[in-house]
């Protein structure tokens, strides 16, 4: 989206004509809605925009639930938009540190301003994109405490603020396709900025969950975020911010709650044993946080291997950090016997786990030429250095 279309959709005629369509659906015959609201005398540009807007709002209903019916996105905005939910939780630190004034510098398309505002902080929101500052501000509209400002985040005055927010840009500029920077040094605005705030005031900077751990300030609370099992994002958080005695941090955020594995530090691994009963895949944000040592001696496991992240017991322990498999069998690591017995099993439906093995999963399952009507689950992984397949099931 540019700025001219922006303009357009921003019009009572834009917001009646999005507001008339009924919910977006991806098999309905796009071709043919358009030639409609063409014949109805409506803008081919119009046309397009309140469409697009109609597309990433069902997109944003993962995100932002019955709130993206009422707001506006760019399809880059979305894609990097905080979700409401972990955003609720962002705006819930200022909250307990007593902080009452925020500047959210990158603001987006405002997922964790409107989650700030929610609480009646006072926001002041940036960005340096226009039109992304434009759909920022029209999304904290309801909220009078909220201020948008289009502007980087160096140049925004920060007198009289108490605590900072920083969503640096990892991806390059624009509305769509974008691509994902892979140098943390080209980052906007940069680490070095965002971790020199950090150093003076309290601050929270979201990053990448995948951020190169070598570059986490000493003086930093670091905390990976999995939702619904997805690693979501890293936080570091600075100052006030960060709870007193915790550098680690895995929170996990799904249908049964909220968990958290938290430490001051990265935890040392246990030692590796025996294949047991159990095998344990630890949830991403423990795998990040090198908290699996942690896990481990709370579920009385051990390493299936060094260096791999599963964890193996000989008894079920429930947690809400790992997904649980109860080992069946052990099956043959050679590819055409692998294929053997798997057919001998009629499994045609099969879903493969892998840890520390060169394969890819969907290369292989073409390979295996699967026949038969039960499904099952293997595990290609290292027992002790040494490469091993199980068929297991989901506890």
């Amino acid at each position: 989206m540019d700025r001219s279309e922006l303009v357009d959709l921003l019009t009572p005629e834009g917001f009646r004509l999005l507001d008339s369509l009924p919910p977006w659906d991806a098999k309905a015959d796009v071709v043919r809605l358009v030639s409609s609201l063409r014949a109805q005398g409506h803008p081919a540009g119009l046309v397009a925009s309140v469409l697009s807007q109609s597309r990433l709002r069902a997109r944003a209903e993962s995100k932002f639930g019955e709130f993206a019916s009422r707001m506006l996105f760019t399809d880059a905005g979305l894609e990097q938009a905080t979700r409401l939910s972990v955003a609720a939780l962002h705006a819930g630190r200022y909250t307990a540190a007593g902080i009452g004034r925020v500047a959210d510098l990158g603001c987006g398309i405002g997922g964790d301003a409107l989650a700030m505002a929610a609480l009646e902080l006072e926001v002041t929101a940036a960005d340096a994109d226009e039109v992304t500052a434009a759909i920022a501000s029209y999304n904290l509209a309801p909220f009078t405490a909220a201020t948008v400002l289009n502007a980087r985040a160096e140049e925004v005055d920060l007198a009289g603020v108490d605590g900072v927010y920083l969503d640096p840009a990892r991806r390059t500029a624009g509305h769509s396709e974008t691509e994902r920077l892979t140098q943390a040094s080209d980052y906007s605005p940069s680490l070095d900025f965002a971790f020199g705030l950090g150093e003076r005031m309290p601050t929270g900077v979201k990053l990448g969950p995948g951020f190169d751990r070598s570059l986490i300030p000493a003086n930093a609370e670091a905390q990976w975020v999995s939702v619904d099992g997805q690693l979501v994002e890293m936080g570091l958080w600075f100052g006030a911010l960060a709870r007193p005695g915790i550098r680690r941090s895995a929170l996990l955020l799904g249908r049964a709650g909220t968990a958290e594995l938290s430490a001051a530090a990265d935890s040392p691994d246990v030692e590796v044993r025996e294949l047991g009963e159990y095998l344990y895949e630890p949830d991403g944000a423990v795998i990040r946080a090198r908290l699996i040592g942690d896990l481990a001696r709370e579920i009385d496991a051990g390493m299936l291997s060094e260096g791999i992240a599963y964890l193996t017991s000989d008894a079920a322990r429930a947690t809400p950090f790992a997904t649980a498999f109860h080992v069946l069998e052990a099956l043959p690591t050679d590819e055409k016997k692998l294929k053997a017995a798997l057919r001998e099993r009629g499994i045609g439906t099969l879903e493969i786990k892998k840890r520390g093995i060169d394969v890819d999963p969907a290369q292989l399952r073409k390979r295996l030429q699967l026949k038969g009507t039960a499904s099952a689950t293997i595990v290609l992984a290292r027992q002790a250095g040494k490469h091993v397949t199980l068929l297991v099931e989901r506890v």
